[in-house]
């Protein structure tokens, strides 16, 4: 059971709670009906996720046993066969559809619009998987455009509104994360002597300067974003001062990856790191409090 959890990447459900943000931010969090539809809809995003783990997977073994890191994944070390990864791929997808049709029939007539979000998800991680992430630059945009679409599907099965705002936000940050792991596996390169043709299009110097430049584009838009009218009205002016933590963040992150040399994954750095968690915490307490309990 452990191989096969490894296999659709559970740990990387985490990512999914961006479908929580809509929700969260519009105040309606302890909506219960909405707030089910939300759980649904993550379960719903995990399962078509792992489904592409799956194929990613399946499809790279060979390059994967040259990897010092990716050679113990279940595929490529031979714990999990090819043909058990086919059965679950083929379950995973159909459940994904069928979950679908289910949701759309219990909750409410617009939760196509969530299936649409699911379905161009899974055929542009498909494009990605045999084609795209072959091509620099192209394969980070579609790492973040897939938690953009996380947050829309958040909002399509809640029915909040998601504001422009919130897309170019979560997309920045999605593009610190892609842009992260690229040079985490550049690292990985150099050290092993082994590279993959993903990584042509890259070297570790336009990696940093990439990296710096995203950093500083979102905490520009962080800033901008806390200073607009309608969040300065919707929470209270204060909240710009939270700034401070998403600039704590993002400075934790660049040394962890640039000074201490950080080859992990940025969802393992998240997941290591306590200054980061810690953070992290009480940003969400600073929102917690003053959307449910401003008064």
């Amino acid at each position: 059971m452990k191989n096969y959890l490894k296999l659709i990447r559970v740990e990387q459900w985490v990512k999914n709670l961006f479908v929580f943000a809509p929700l969260f931010f519009s105040g309606n969090i302890t909506n219960t009906h909405l707030f089910y539809e939300s759980i649904f809809a993550f379960l719903v995003f995990s399962f078509t996720a792992s489904s592409i783990y799956i194929i990613n997977d399946y499809f790279d073994i060979e390059s994967d046993r040259k990897h010092p890191e990716k050679k113990n994944r279940p595929l490529a070390s031979g714990a999990v066969s090819k043909r058990s990864a086919e059965f679950l791929f083929a379950f995973l997808v159909i459940l994904s559809v069928a979950s679908v049709f289910i949701g759309n029939y219990i909750f409410h007539t617009n939760f196509w619009k969530f299936g649409v979000i699911i379905g161009f998800y899974f055929i542009m991680n498909l494009f990605y998987t045999f084609k795209l992430k072959q091509v620099a630059i192209v394969d980070i945009c579609i790492i973040a455009i897939g938690f953009v679409l996380r947050v829309l599907a958040g909002g399509y099965v809640t029915g909040v509104i998601v504001t422009n705002w919130a897309i170019l936000l979560t997309f920045v940050l999605a593009l610190v994360l892609a842009i992260g792991k690229r040079r985490g596996e550049l690292i990985n390169a150099q050290i092993s002597g082994k590279t993959r043709k993903a990584l042509d299009g890259y070297n570790v110097q336009f990696a940093d300067i990439a990296l710096s430049i995203s950093c500083t584009l979102a905490i520009i838009c962080y800033l901008m974003f806390t200073l607009s009218p309608e969040v300065q009205a919707r929470f209270h002016p204060r909240v710009f001062y939270t700034v401070i933590f998403v600039v704590f963040a993002f400075l934790r992150y660049l040394q962890q990856t640039l000074v201490y040399n950080k080859t992990e994954s940025p969802t393992k750095i998240v997941y290591k790191d306590r200054y980061i968690q810690i953070t992290i915490l009480l940003w969400v307490i600073v929102f917690l409090l003053q959307i449910y309990f401003k008064k």
